[in-house]
């Protein structure tokens, strides 16, 4: 368990793991790639898509997010539109979670391999975060989970279905997570991201969990940049008041845009399934025919999946090779961890596959190398 002051090393301390997403992301593979394998949403859809909002009005709109929308997420919830505050991405509504609710000095539990958000952003707000790994498995180790309360405990964030493991929290895990917030009074957070479903959030009726989501992964709207959380009311109205000083309002155009989508979640659900069933069929047989290079972690959910890398080349290096072939994917050492690679399946057959014959071209090449 690596606590407070958050060093990243690789096994036996052999050199850093961690290396900054926004780093690979938006500079060293930008522009360089024509095949997208590694952001984690679902094939993005386009504004032609989109019913036209005719002649709205381009206003501020209305801080907590305009009423037909709020109406719609609280739905996807069976919930009440009081307890939602629309955010300029889910990335907004998960800071202003830690910008109100910790103190200086406060503790945070989060978990690697994740988000690197989740841990950075808390101790650059004065928290102490206490980062736990998960087992081998991607299971939550619930003996060093029991041993980390405290009254200083004040957040415990997890993404499930996690990004980039894409494994589900077990009612058992999440019994153990609620339990150590309840004692140590601390709030949950649940980025539920990769949730198509969310009537089942454990959020709904609880004092002290708060639900994030936005349109952006599961129906692939990321460029919308509308995001939510469904929480507590007491919670909800004090980041009403902080998002004044972040982005006072959301963009009445894309929130006009987000309220269609939900509108017609059914439509996007149709299409993320196909999406989702067709791909993961072609990664999976894909990884079966490289058994010896990568082992596929089954996803539960996602659009992505997780490959244990079995090379000797580290996965940093590998991606890079792959980025030479004009395919993106994400390596571990972007979720603070190594010896991985994220891979997001949710594509159109042909793109998918020829992204992968890319990649396959790239294990070819570290062979030849090797010899």
């Amino acid at each position: 368990m690596t606590a407070t002051s958050i060093s990243w090393t690789g096994p036996g301390g052999a050199g850093p793991a961690m290396y900054p997403m926004r780093r690979w992301v938006f500079e060293d593979s930008l522009g360089r790639y024509d095949i997208d394998l590694g952001d984690s949403h679902v094939k993005c859809g386009t504004l032609d898509q989109l019913t036209s909002v005719g002649a709205l009005e381009l206003n501020y709109g209305v801080d907590r997010g305009s009423a037909p929308l709020a109406e719609l997420i609280a739905a996807r919830y069976g919930g009440s539109a009081e307890h939602v505050l629309v955010t300029h991405g889910s990335q907004e509504a998960l800071y202003l979670l830690y910008a109100t609710l910790l103190r200086p000095g406060d503790r945070v539990i989060a978990f690697r391999p994740g988000w690197q958000q989740a841990w950075d952003v808390p101790e650059r707000l004065g928290g102490q975060v206490e980062l736990l790994d998960l087992t081998e498995d991607f299971d939550l180790d619930l003996d060093r989970l029991a041993a980390a309360g405290g009254d200083d405990l004040r957040l415990i964030t997890v993404n499930t279905p996690s990004n980039p493991t894409g494994r589900r929290l077990r009612p058992h895990e999440f019994d153990a997570l609620l339990a150590l917030a309840e004692r140590s009074g601390a709030y949950l957070v649940l980025d539920e991201e990769y949730v198509l479903d969310l009537s089942e959030s454990r959020a709904l009726g609880a004092d002290r969990v708060i639900s994030v989501s936005s349109v952006s992964k599961v129906y692939g709207f990321p460029g919308l940049r509308v995001g939510w959380m469904y929480g507590p009311l007491d919670v909800i109205r004090e980041c009403i008041e902080y998002k004044h000083f972040t982005s006072i309002s959301n963009s009445v155009l894309c929130e006009a845009l987000a309220a269609d989508v939900l509108a017609r979640q059914e439509r996007w659900a149709r299409e993320y399934h196909r999406l989702v069933g067709g791909g993961l069929s072609i990664l999976t047989g894909w990884a079966a025919s490289h058994a010896e290079q990568v082992r596929l972690v089954p996803p539960e959910g996602t659009p992505f999946a997780w490959l244990h890398l079995r090379t000797a080349e580290s996965s940093l290096s590998f991606v890079r090779r792959v980025l030479g072939h004009g395919v993106l994917v994400m390596p571990a050492e972007t979720f603070g961890t190594v010896r991985g690679l994220r891979i997001s399946f949710a594509r159109e057959p042909e793109q998918l596959l020829d992204g992968l014959r890319r990649v396959s071209q790239s294990f070819a090449e570290s062979e030849d190398r090797a010899t």
